[in-house]
């Protein structure tokens, strides 16, 4: 293994001291899906000494387009998405440490999650998540890098608490449910996971070899459309998170609910606040990802194994599963978070 970074080691921006102090860190990857496969793959072709990669869902067929860790037989035989990746990552690099954790990540889980860690990567597939990373990375002082890619579309941005903007500074408030497009509902050129994925590697390598000066500058990036644009993002002294710092998204109340309906293979979603879903637009943005019926005062959308019955309250049951993780998990996805 002697030679296996002496291409990244002879790189002027990380030398053999950047090359030591990545093999020091202790990476934590949320998610294992688009995004995050290919960081952990290029994490772990760094030598980052100790990756942590975290997910609870199992590998499916339409994964495979652009989750570059799996292949077929992982999809086959339903593999747990963090356990078949750390599977592969130890092939590509023996000489780290890789860990799989199958956990759901929320506000109960998050800080035992990022005990020990230096930096965190985002590669989740909703909003939800990512303001309660965004919530506990400030809380704990803990860097990390936020990214987003739906369609042919993406974003990224390195948040360094205390040093520049956090995600709320340039969001300041998540968008209301059913009014974001997902992977799910609008498709995703794997092209546009791929290169936010590989431009959130290069802040993260920049932040562990001790350069962070570059932190809170958005990117934003096409490559259907071949089109690159960053702006510098203001720190926000009124921010709710890094200049308050009342961190709303680590309280259990602000995370939709989950209950399983008696004697029922079905289970009841609501969400955390009030909200009004406008139901003639999310009927049209489901279309083609399963089927969709449009009532007066609800959505029945189907797919092979799950119906959503989504009323404009957004309450929404979810039939055939009893597991309330999964429930949310299906919501966050077609209904959004």
């Amino acid at each position: 293994m002697s030679d296996y970074y002496a291409r990244q080691r002879i790189l002027p921006e990380i030398g053999p001291e950047g090359q030591q102090r990545l093999a020091a860190a202790r990476v934590l990857v949320v998610g294992c899906g688009a995004l995050g496969t290919v960081q952990a793959e290029l994490l772990t072709r760094a030598g980052v000494g100790h990756l942590i990669v975290v997910d609870r869902d199992r590998v499916d067929f339409t994964n495979l387009q652009r989750q570059l860790l799996y292949d077929p037989s992982d999809a086959q035989e339903r593999r747990l998405k963090a356990v078949a990746a750390a599977a592969r990552l130890r092939q590509i690099n023996p000489g780290i440490t890789i860990e799989p954790r199958v956990v759901s990540v929320g506000p109960r889980t998050i800080r035992g999650l990022l005990r020990g860690c230096d930096l965190v990567m985002d590669g989740t597939d909703n909003v939800e998540t990512r303001y309660v990373l965004n919530d506990a990375c400030v809380q704990a002082g803990l860097p990390w890098v936020y990214g987003g890619a739906v369609g042919t579309q993406g974003l990224a941005m390195a948040v360094v608490p205390g040093k520049g903007p956090c995600l709320r500074c340039a969001f300041p408030d998540p968008p209301e449910p059913g009014t974001l497009a997902t992977c799910d509902t609008a498709g995703v050129l794997a092209s546009a996971p791929v290169m936010v994925a590989s431009l959130q590697v290069a802040m993260a390598i920049r932040l562990l070899v001790g350069q962070d000066e570059h932190a809170g500058r958005l990117t934003s990036l096409d490559p259907w459309a071949g089109r690159f644009h960053t702006i510098t993002v203001p720190r926000d002294p009124a921010c709710p998170c890094c200049g308050a710092r009342t961190f709303p998204f680590l309280r259990a109340s602000g995370v939709a609910t989950a209950t399983t309906l008696c004697g029922e293979e079905a289970v009841q979603v609501t969400p955390a606040q009030p909200i009004t879903l406008g139901l003639p637009d999310l009927a049209a943005r489901l279309e083609g990802a399963g089927s969709v019926d449009l009532g007066d005062d609800h959505v029945v959308f189907a797919t092979a194994e799950h119906e959503l019955l989504i009323f404009a309250d957004g309450t929404v049951l979810v039939n055939g599963t009893r597991d309330l993780d999964l429930a949310r998990s299906l919501v966050a996805r077609f209904v959004g978070s």
